[in-house]
């Protein structure tokens, strides 16, 4: 027996995950370098060389009762600091370890945030696309999510008027992923003050803070001359949601942290109860090797040219095909527009190319499909004849 409100997450299990597994199936059948999968956001390169040399300094040369002992469940208070520190000296900002909660990952970030802002009946708001499990989170708090329709017009940009009207009482969130996963948009200057200012003004109409959670999984993975704009200067009830599962490809090593703005509500009360919310939410304390070799290679980056490159060859595998996709601007995925209205079709048509995509139905996104670009170079030029031929049956 299991409970009635897992139903729904087994009816909707993830499309994503399901087409991992369906990639792993067909390799066996196909042979792995005949099938082209890019389904999930895997990291294709290894951690960087500063990665894996703190990782055997901390294994080697520190204190092993310091190094798999328990620690305060906000993490280390060395390594906030050293984040600390470091988002002072990239932003300009005034983050101190006060501010800092070490997380497992970014997921377990936004989880340990929404714990500490929702009440039932609650709601958020995310902008279409977006990462599915964003509403399935806020579920977890029995928090409702509040759709804005994609913005296709402006690139996929985030519709401030749209937000507006999607704003009441309820709302305690608004979800800002940028760069975006699927889109590979990065969000304007001009857009973000715009949205500050929206809240603010429904923050004196409904007088309670309405908090921004910006995740920042793929902050620095850009690829063009567009800042990153760092949203607690332009909004002081600000969140940032971060994880290293993409800048150093250690997502299964599971860790990030939740920064709350210097300048946000009543700081000190949230800190202490996030700082609760992490440790009740069964996670007690992010993993504490790797926070201590992170806080080592803060500065340390996977290579940046080399999905910039696979972004540019998979744009002009698909365009040559015939498809239409929007330029990647940053993280690692190519949004591509479906040439029939059930995106699915295409999907299925694709997966007889041995081709594995991602319905845009499954980001709240229909007639687009998400293609991950963060494998390796060689099986993108493999997919060249694949993509052609899937052109054909579309194009002529």
């Amino acid at each position: 027996m299991i409970a009635k409100s897992m139903e729904p997450f087994l009816a909707g299990s993830s499309v994503i995950r399901a087409m991992f597994e369906e990639g792993k199936k067909m390799a066996k059948v196909y042979g792995a370098e005949n099938v082209y999968d890019f389904s999930v956001g895997n990291p294709g390169l290894h951690p960087p060389k500063e990665y894996r040399e703190a990782i055997n300094y901390v294994n080697n040369e520190m204190d092993p009762h310091l190094v798999h002992g328990y620690m305060p469940n906000a993490g280390f208070e060395s390594t906030r600091t050293a984040v600390a520190e470091n988002l002072n000296k990239r932003f300009g900002s005034e983050f101190t370890a006060e501010n800092i909660i070490m997380t497992v990952g970014a997921g377990s970030s936004i989880n340990v945030i929404m714990k500490t802002i929702f009440d039932p009946g609650d709601k958020q708001v995310v902008f279409a696309p977006y990462f599915v499990e964003y509403a399935n989170w806020a579920s977890n708090y029995h928090a409702e999510t509040v759709v804005v329709p994609p913005n296709e017009e402006s690139g996929f940009e985030p519709d401030p008027e749209a937000l507006k009207k999607a704003l009441d009482p309820k709302v305690k969130v608004v979800i800002i992923n940028n760069p975006n996963n699927p889109t590979g948009a990065i969000y304007s200057r001009e857009t973000l003050e715009k949205i500050a200012e929206v809240l603010k003004e429904a923050e004196k109409e409904f007088g309670h803070p309405i908090y921004i959670i910006t995740d920042e999984p793929y902050r620095e993975l850009v690829y063009v001359d567009k800042e990153i704009v760092f949203i607690p200067d332009l909004y002081d009830n600000t969140i940032i949601a971060y994880s290293w599962s993409k800048s150093l490809s250690i997502p299964g090593d599971r860790l990030g942290y939740l920064a709350v703005s210097p300048k946000s509500d009543n700081v000190e009360e949230f800190m202490a109860a996030a700082t609760v919310a992490n440790r009740i939410s069964g996670d007690t304390n992010a993993p504490s090797i790797i926070q201590l070799a992170v806080e080592r290679c803060l500065d340390a980056q996977v290579d940046i040219p080399y999905y910039k490159k696979n972004a540019e060859d998979l744009y002009k595998i698909v365009t040559e095909a015939g498809f239409t996709a929007v330029v990647p601007q940053g993280a690692f995925y190519l949004w591509v527009k479906s040439p029939v209205a059930d995106e699915k079709e295409l999907v299925a048509a694709a997966k007889e190319e041995r081709i594995l995509a991602v319905p845009g139905s499954a980001f709240a996104c229909p007639g687009y499909i998400r293609l991950s670009f963060c494998i390796a170079n060689e099986t993108i030029q493999r997919s060249a004849e694949s993509f052609a031929k899937l052109g054909k049956k579309y194009f002529g």
